[in-house]
């Protein structure tokens, strides 16, 4: 994905300027009525967190310790089954059909959580992104810090009123809603080949858009969705958060 690709880059300038913190904590919080599987990503050269995945209960949080200068993608998946050996699959945002993801990416499409910690200037640079789609609502809050430092996320559960051509179905009702981009892979809609530097937002970015405005809607969507802030020390990360706050 092109935001993705821009944050692997800012990861490759990472600087350390004296002061800054060496370490942040990503507060992890299921705030949906149903248990989630959250999984993390990591850019080359960052650490794996957690194994790449676990299961959260609802009402539940886990925190984890993040390293200096860590990029990557955090997700929910949703209707897992795993057995006790950590084999099974989930409905949406499947990791190779284990509990830890360890390295392999989510099955689009899925709500994500994109951030570099201490990249150029010392900045954070986050947001959340429905680029490949959506499966749950999410947001994502820095403590501290300095700067802009807003929330990234999507309340609204877009579920309820994605188009039928973009639906992904699941135990008989709509567990995700596709991208337009992922269900047609259109250059229109993917931002490629004759619409690379003059791709603009559709009729599909923006239902998405319209539903969660914070939140990156398509792959050019850059001025209105990616967000920065100097040195925080922690963020909470928060699945069916119940508003667009910290």
């Amino acid at each position: 994905m092109a935001l993705f690709a821009s944050l692997a880059v800012l990861t490759a300038l990472l600087i350390n300027p004296h002061g800054l913190a060496s370490a942040c904590t990503f507060t992890i919080v299921n705030g949906c009525s149903y248990q989630v599987w959250p999984a993390i990503l990591p850019t080359v050269g960052s650490p794996m967190l957690a194994n790449g995945g676990f299961a959260l209960a609802a009402g539940q949080s886990s925190s984890l310790t993040v390293p200096f200068g860590w990029s990557g993608r955090m997700w929910a998946r949703t209707g897992c089954q795993f057995d006790s050996g950590g084999q099974g699959s989930c409905l949406t945002g499947d990791c190779g059909n284990k509990l830890q993801c360890n390295g392999i990416g989510g099955e689009p499409p899925a709500s994500l959580v994109e951030i570099t910690l201490n990249g150029a200037a010392g900045l954070d640079f986050y947001d959340v992104s429905l680029v490949d789609g959506f499966n749950v609502p999410l947001n994502l809050c820095p403590s501290g810090g300095s700067g802009a430092c807003t929330v990234a996320g999507c309340v609204n559960n877009i579920n309820y009123n994605c188009p039928a051509e973009l639906q992904l179905i699941g135990n008989g009702q709509v567990v995700a809603c596709k991208s337009a981009c992922l269900a047609f892979n259109s250059p229109q809609y993917c931002c490629t080949g004759a619409y690379t530097s003059s791709c603009g937002p559709t009729r599909y970015s923006q239902i998405f858009k319209s539903a969660c405005p914070a939140a990156y809607s398509y792959a050019k969507d850059d001025p209105s969705s990616l967000y920065t802030c100097k040195n925080p020390y922690a963020y909470t990360i928060t699945f069916c958060p119940a508003r667009l706050s910290c």
